[in-house]
């Protein structure tokens, strides 16, 4: 993805892209029409500008009189407030379609989120999402409120001062657009190459920032590894690059501003030279040809900005690509239309239609592929578990153990056949319905920031504080809490950083049990944790598991022993089914692993000691 995000958008304005926004743009369609009817008032003041000079020039300094001085003054006083009042008045409007199309496009973003299926999240980084959410949806919302803002300004700016100039002496006016053109083309030619090493710059300083930090924090490891040389190397070759765009940046500026500075001048000579002659033959008035020469020196820096803010309009349609295409991301599993409309969905679910669920899970003839493509996980597959019934699962690291709980979850569904929750398909009731009945413990426990109470209480939402602490006790999470300075509501830190493993896992376990769930799923949760708090949750387990459907992913075979039901897996495929002692009896594939990690543990017990 990262090759992804550092794509330069070079095509041409395409308006299939930015038609994707109009419904997400039409919900701030008075703030849009506000904005250019002010826009369109102040530009209009602005253009009146040089006609009150021409008017003081004809009237008092060529009249030679103060008469009427009073009143131009008050005039003219009047247009700068209102001038004033229009940009405040343009630019609030321009902050508000800022901040709520930012706003809004977070929001359907998160929200499309929470619908898509858990393969997505398998095989997308965080980084991607976070950069879509954040950075994308921001160059979004600026470009459009102030770019447009710009642009509005400079057309009507432009075609303004035009219309002025045609009125006042339309021979001189058309020498005045004869040159325009040439400027325009110029500005049209410099402005998307130096955008465009401007911003591999930006980029490059990015890789700079990013390998600096890297060098400090990474110090110890690059001393131990001898690798200075290598990382010296590396970042003269990030430095030489910056270098060698800024210079090719800072080239393109050299010539485009004196070329610009040239058409402006040769503009303002030619109304001079021109003007000069109509004045010299009385057919122009000193005054109007002052105003020609206002004109001519402010028109070409809107027409810059307006080719400028043209260029990045373009190049804003990557990160619009970005966000539609993520909203365009449809989920793999999803609820049937008669489905939702009885059971609803995750933003308005209709629990008095949901039915209890028991916990008996059937896999009938069961074929499944991961939607990535590739060789079938399962073929055929037939199994029936009982409800209350206690399924462990084990094999080898990367062996696929997951897959069969996964399914059962319903975060993935099958490819043929079915899977049945109390004897009907799991896919005639809403996905909400069955993850609310599964209890999840994984392998690395994901805290919430916030209090010890409060990520508990994730569990569930509406529970009582005596409800908390009793979930608490009976994994002994309680005593995590007891060793913070706040008790309950001490504070985890970010991602649960001020707790160690054992404790995250402790929290986690408790907030499972709270829910109440009639499927328990344990990914692998006592992997990662010490010897006494294993026990702690080892002596809970008999009690909370029981009269629940439960899964047992496991490691540590030592854990499994009193399971109902062994699944073995290898290669992604059950190769062994029965319980602790028959596969022992089996002398298989699970005998061979239980040995081979008794004398594992044995080893380990004797090094420790």
């Amino acid at each position: 993805m990262a090759a992804f995000d550092e794509k330069e958008y070079t095509q041409a304005f395409d308006w299939s892209i930015w038609r994707r926004l109009v419904p997400i743009l039409a919900r701030f369609k008075g703030y849009f029409i506000g904005m250019v009817a002010f826009m369109a008032l102040s530009a209009a003041v602005d253009v009146s500008f040089p006609l009150f000079q021409k008017y003081a020039i004809a009237s008092f300094i060529e009249a030679g009189t103060l008469d009427g001085l009073a009143p131009f003054a008050l005039s003219y006083l009047a247009a700068i407030a209102a001038q004033s009042v229009l940009v405040v008045a343009t630019t609030r409007q321009a902050m508000h379609i800022e901040m709520y199309l930012g706003r809004d496009l977070r929001r359907d973003l998160f929200e499309h989120l929470q619908t898509l299926s858990l393969s997505f999240f398998n095989v997308t980084p965080v980084g991607y999402l976070l950069t879509r959410v954040t950075n994308d949806t921001n160059r979004i919302a600026g470009n459009i409120a102030w770019g447009l803002m710009d642009i509005a300004d400079a057309l009507f700016y432009v075609t303004g001062s035009f219309a002025a100039m045609l009125l006042l002496n339309w021979r001189l006016a058309l020498v005045v657009m004869l040159v325009v053109p040439f400027a325009a083309a110029l500005t049209g030619w410099f402005q998307p190459r130096i955008l465009h090493w401007t911003r591999k710059v930006r980029k490059i300083n990015s890789k700079i920032t990013g390998a600096f930090n890297e060098g400090i924090t990474g110090a110890k490891t690059t001393k131990t590894l001898v690798i200075e040389e290598q990382s010296i190397k590396g970042f003269k070759d990030l430095t030489g690059n910056m270098n060698r765009s800024a210079v090719r940046a800072a080239r393109l500026n050299a010539v485009y501003i004196p070329a610009t500075l040239f058409f402006s001048t040769l503009t303002v000579a030619i109304v001079l030279l021109r003007g000069g002659w109509l004045v010299e033959g009385q057919v122009m008035e000193i005054a109007t040809l002052s105003a020609f020469i206002t004109y001519a020196m402010n028109i070409f820096e809107p027409i810059q900005n307006l080719t400028g803010n043209l260029a990045e309009f373009i190049a804003v349609q990557a990160s619009i690509e970005r966000v539609t295409g993520l909203l365009d991301e449809k989920p793999q599993v999803t609820d049937t239309p008669e489905v939702v409309e009885k059971y609803g969905d995750c933003f308005a679910p209709k629990r008095e239609n949901w039915e209890p669920l028991e916990g008996e899970i059937e896999f009938r003839d069961v074929t499944f592929r991961y939607p990535d493509g590739g060789d079938n996980v399962l073929e055929h597959f037939n199994l029936k578990i009982p409800a209350g019934t206690t399924v462990a699962i084990v094999g080898e690291t990367g062996a696929g153990k997951s897959t069969l709980v996964n399914l059962a979850c319903r975060f993935f569904e099958p490819t043929q056949g079915q899977i049945l929750i109390d004897g009907r398909d799991y896919r005639e009731r809403s996905q909400l319905w069955l993850h609310s009945n599964i209890g999840y413990v994984l392998q690395s426990p994901h805290l919430f920031s916030g209090s010890v109470r409060e990520n508990i209480r994730y569990g569930r939402l509406d529970a009582s504080d005596a409800e908390i602490e009793a979930a608490a006790r009976a994994v002994s999470a309680d005593q995590v809490a007891a060793k913070l300075e706040k008790g309950w509501d001490s504070d985890v830190g970010e991602e649960g950083d001020r707790l160690s493993t054992g404790e995250k896992q402790l929290i986690s376990f408790a907030r499972a049990v709270l829910a109440d769930p009639r499927i328990f799923v344990l990914d692998e949760a006592t992997s990662s944790i010490d010897t006494q708090t294993e026990q702690y949750i080892q002596n809970a387990i008999d009690h909370l598991l029981r009269n629940r459907t439960s899964f047992l992913i496991a490691h540590r075979l030592s854990t499994i022993r009193k399971a109902d039901m062994i699944l073995v897996v290898k290669d992604g495929r059950i190769v062994e089914q029965g319980t602790h002692q028959s596969l022992l009896r089996a002398r298989g594939y699970y005998h061979d692993l239980y040995s081979k990690q008794f004398a594992e543990e044995n080893a380990a017990k004797v090094l420790g000691a």
